[in-house]
């Protein structure tokens, strides 16, 4: 992990950004949805720490987010290697190096394309569960201890639209995309009382690599950039985003969905 950075109390914390002051872990952030949602949230008064799989592409991002806040931190991490003792070392690196965390952003995900159900490839298939909805869950295991320790913190699961991957040939994904939506409910009936709210993000039709996957640039004429998006992250993950408690908010509409 790259030197940590200071994260008392500065005097940009009198100019109104949201996120001022706090730490936020964005999960696949060399990712389109990710790396937006980094650089909004930098933008925002955060110290975001970037984990991905892909080194030189989290050095990208890295060089966005410096330019808009805080100095950010690289955590390489390949969600389908890790296991639970890599997320607990995670924890264990942040509570020594910053002492806090406030905001956990979920956007990894793994999507190998639209295949008819009997001709999937067994591990690709275990493959697309285990990054979309297994490693997310212990990543967020690992940190709800150090979220519980701040007055206001959050969770928040990007999740796709429940009509659409359900769909045929969505595989594994789309299966997984409808365990994260369980387990956005469950973790927010749990902790329902606590200071770590839970709430997912619907970021719309994005032009990304995961989305070209299943649709032509001809076919997909409502896809947008990731803008709105991370700008929506950034409203869940600060104190705003209460209004939206255990729900999901719709990004392409700023409305919560069920």
């Amino acid at each position: 992990m790259s030197a940590w950075p200071s994260t008392s109390p500065t005097d940009g914390a009198l100019d109104g950004r949201p996120l001022q002051d706090r730490v936020v872990l964005v999960a696949g952030a060399g990712g389109g949805l990710g790396s937006a949602a980094a650089v909004a949230a930098a933008a925002a008064g955060a110290t975001v720490v970037l984990m991905g799989r892909k080194p030189r592409r989290l050095d990208r991002v890295y060089a966005q987010v410096q330019a808009v806040g805080p100095e950010p931190l690289l955590y390489p991490l390949d969600l389908e290697g890790a296991g639970p003792d890599d997320y607990a070392e995670l924890a264990q690196a942040l509570q020594r190096e910053l002492g806090r965390l406030d905001g956990l952003l979920v956007c990894a995900a793994h999507f190998p394309g639209l295949t008819p159900f009997e001709l999937a490839d067994p591990a690709s298939f275990a493959r697309a569960v285990h990054v979309t909805l297994t490693a997310p869950a212990w990543l967020a295991q690992a940190c709800l201890p150090l979220l519980r320790q701040r007055e206001d913190a959050a969770m928040v699961f990007a999740v796709d639209a429940p009509e659409r991957v359900g769909q045929a040939y969505w595989g594994g994904y789309g299966v997984a995309q409808h365990g994260l939506r369980g387990l956005i409910a469950s973790l927010h009936d749990e902790l329902g009382r606590s200071p770590v709210r839970v709430s997912g993000l619907y970021p719309g039709p994005l032009r990304t690599a995961l989305r070209a996957r299943a649709y032509s640039v001809d076919q997909d004429p409502a896809a947008q950039g990731p803008e709105a998006a991370a700008a929506a992250a950034v409203t869940l993950l600060s104190s705003a985003g209460s209004a939206w408690r255990g729900q999901v908010l719709d990004a392409s509409g700023m409305s919560p969905v069920e």
